[in-house]
């Protein structure tokens, strides 16, 4: 199992118990234009893709996920598993200055 996978797999485990939204996090997804719900974040949680990894974070090991909400609209969820809940640190809608076209690779500067 590669380290990738092992990650997702705690994430989805400790989100199948319980999600954690951090006080960050909920500001981020309550900006007006964003507003995302919570249910699109637990989507993400379940459905989306690393794209990039954290193992250093101060935090704890975290993980930058993509998913996609109503419409497409692609969504980036930073999550760390915990031993009795998914930590969301933060979620956005990405800017396409910065993400390239499928939102996945971040644009060279």
């Amino acid at each position: 199992m590669t380290e990738k996978a092992s990650l997702i797999g705690r994430i989805r485990t400790a989100a199948a118990k319980r999600v954690l939204f951090l006080p960050h996090a909920v500001r981020q997804m309550s900006r007006p234009e964003r507003m995302i719900s919570t249910t699109e974040v637990c989507e993400v949680l379940i459905d989306g893709e690393v794209i990039e990894e954290y193992p250093d974070d101060p935090r704890g090991p975290s993980a930058l996920l993509l998913g996609r909400g109503p419409g497409g609209r692609a969504i980036h969820v930073v999550a760390a598993p915990k031993e009795e809940y998914a930590a969301v640190i933060t979620a956005y809608v990405p800017d396409p200055a910065i993400w390239s076209e499928d939102m996945k690779t971040r644009r060279e500067s």
